[in-house]
């Protein structure tokens, strides 16, 4: 089988590619050049591409580079900035996955004549009695990344491969030193590449769009404090809001961006019954009754029912920011992906919608 390995340049994908190789596999390595700018997460990086070359070479596989920062830029960066301008918490990375490493990747593999796409995700891909392929868990909870991998299709998954979603973290790390490759002990990335640590995410977006001060109000409207910049504060935030100290801890439970206001309120005021979501995916059809759902990349996963419009939880749970991906678990089988939409209540008229995952 011929096999194109998304090779980042660091230990999972290089793993990921030398099991494929043992297994007889026709693998060739490609690594995806997405940001342009500079970068200290360790997957896009100019270092990462030479460790990735590094790896091939010791696997005696060929390497390609690809580069995709156009499409980065338009399906990743843009909404990214976007999402902050509206006041909802995006999901980068999994726009990421859905647009390039699963959707541009695919597509040139095919035009090539691959059989197969593989990755160094920690997840699996498992068929159920129906046949229809879905994303599970990763053998390694705590490097799981199946809630990234959220909304790719049956149909992609029958063509994409995850070698390493078996193996704990530390496994693959002895499997890369024991085949002398020099990423073995080189540090995960780091969830959104192109915000580096020297400049943060504020820096970011205010070379992009221009930012807004908001005043920070409580419950009944009186203002409380202020925040530099309305369009980088989440709900659920509660530090960086200005407040005077020796209070109850407040917490954000509403944004609106084009009053530039926060509202604050107290722990409780950020529990909600029921969490709407803008759409959802289901994939293999409805499941009824309660499921888990995780509502962040390493967030908690809550326990709850669809009921139509919206997660009714078992009991009541923080609310999910606006934009941010929710995604339904059997077990450890992702059955459903939505996107979380505001909680209507008295605090807010102003509904921001998200960008849908599925749109």
């Amino acid at each position: 089988m011929r096999v194109l390995v998304a090779m980042s340049g660091g230990v999972d994908s290089a793993v990921a590619a030398a099991r494929l190789v043992r297994a007889g596999h026709d693998v060739v390595g490609a690594t995806l050049k997405l940001w342009g700018g500079e970068s200290d997460s360790g997957c896009c990086s100019v270092a990462d591409v030479d460790d990735a070359r590094r790896v091939a070479d010791r696997l005696g596989v060929d390497h390609y580079t690809f580069a995709y920062s156009d499409e980065f830029d338009r399906h990743v960066v843009g909404p990214y900035v976007d999402a902050h301008r509206r006041g909802v918490t995006p999901n980068p990375c999994v726009e990421c996955n859905r647009h390039l490493k699963f959707g541009a990747l695919l597509e040139r593999a095919d035009r090539l004549g691959f059989d197969t796409v593989a990755t160094g995700h920690h997840a699996r891909i498992v068929a159920g009695p129906d046949g229809v392929r879905r994303v599970a868990r990763g053998a390694d909870v705590a490097k799981d990344q199946s809630y990234v991998l959220a909304g790719l299709t049956s149909e992609r998954l029958d063509r994409v491969r995850f070698p390493i979603g078996d193996s704990p973290k530390d496994d693959v790390r002895r499997e890369a030193a024991a085949l002398g490759l020099r990423v073995a002990a080189k540090a995960d990335s780091q969830d959104v590449c192109f915000i580096t640590r020297a400049d943060g995410r504020a820096r970011f977006l205010a070379r992009r769009l221009p930012l807004t001060a908001g005043v920070v109000v409580d419950g009944g409207g009186r203002p409380v404090g202020r925040v530099p910049a309305v369009e980088t504060v989440t709900i659920g935030q509660r530090r960086g809001l200005g407040l005077a100290g020796g209070a109850e801890p407040r917490y954000v439970v509403a944004t609106d961006p084009a009053t530039a206001t926060v509202t604050v309120g107290t722990e409780a005021d950020l529990r909600v019954a029921r969490q709407p979501l803008a759409d959802l995916g289901w994939a293999a059809g409805p499941v009824d009754g309660p499921l888990d759902w995780q509502v962040s990349a390493h967030g908690a996963v809550r326990r709850g029912a669809w009921d139509g419009g919206a997660v009714a939880w078992e009991r009541p749970e923080r609310r999910v920011a606006p934009g941010q991906v929710v995604v339904a678990y059997s077990g450890d089988v992702v059955v459903g992906w939505g996107t979380a939409a505001p909680v209507q209540d008295v605090r807010t008229d102003q509904a921001i919608e998200p960008h849908p995952l599925g749109a």
